[in-house]
């Protein structure tokens, strides 16, 4: 059954945020727009909800469309909503997040999309829209993420030292941590198991490598770290 609305509605798209950690900085995917507005320009992927599709479902089939990658663990963000957002319409959009390896990302390009890059959060293009926004209030989530989760260990190797796990620490909370007062609180965590390898072709005394152990961790009351 067809209906008439009497009052206008606004569009509804989806973003999505991916977060990743690369040369000892945290990362975020970017897709070059192929056509107006705002082509050119950089941006988050992302775009229309099509009419028979759920929210979470339409941020995967973008993230496919525009990049080539598929199937990642989302999380919705927040939902932006400001008039002038765009420039074509009122369009509402709601925005997802994600935690992924780089070096395991393999993405092409495709849709409306010219290009995709990982850039570094502290060196990021112009944007398009409010994607800048999007990313700060993202930035925001993960840092609450690392404190509170385990999100840290989502963007390390499955095998690490506790020197790469204090840099991603520092990375995304964008200060330096005391190295016996980080070890301490990591360790006592009581999620980390010490392997019987260590971490070769180093300069210095090979560290200790350690993997992450889901299935010991508990959730914790907030890290502090001093």
């Amino acid at each position: 059954m067809n209906y008439c609305y009497t009052y206008p509605r606004p569009a509804l798209t989806v973003d999505t945020v991916v977060f990743g950690y690369q040369n000892e900085e945290v990362s975020v995917l970017l897709i070059q727009r192929g056509g107006p507005p705002f082509q050119g320009h950089w941006a988050l992927p992302g775009g229309f909800v099509e009419m028979d599709e759920n929210l979470e479902n339409a941020a995967q089939r973008e993230l496919w469309e525009e990049t080539g990658i598929r199937t990642l663990n989302l999380e919705q963000l927040h939902t932006f909503g400001e008039v002038s957002r765009d420039p074509r319409e009122r369009v509402v959009s709601v925005a997802y997040f994600a935690l992924v390896r780089p070096n395991q990302m393999a993405f092409r390009t495709g849709s409306d999309a010219e290009d995709a890059r990982w850039f570094s959060i502290k060196n990021i293009p112009s944007l398009a829209f409010d994607h800048d926004r999007i990313i700060s209030k993202a930035l925001i989530r993960l840092r609450e993420k690392l404190l509170h989760e385990q999100a840290g260990f989502k963007l390390l190797p499955k095998e690490f030292t506790l020197g790469q796990l204090q840099k991603i620490y520092e990375a995304i909370l964008d200060q330096s941590l005391d190295k016996r007062n980080f070890r301490k609180k990591i360790l006592g965590l009581g999620c980390l198991t010490a392997l019987s390898k260590k971490l070769e072709s180093v300069p210095h005394r090979s560290p200790i490598l350690y993997s992450f152990d889901e299935q010991r961790f508990q959730k914790m009351d907030e890290i502090k770290f001093s």
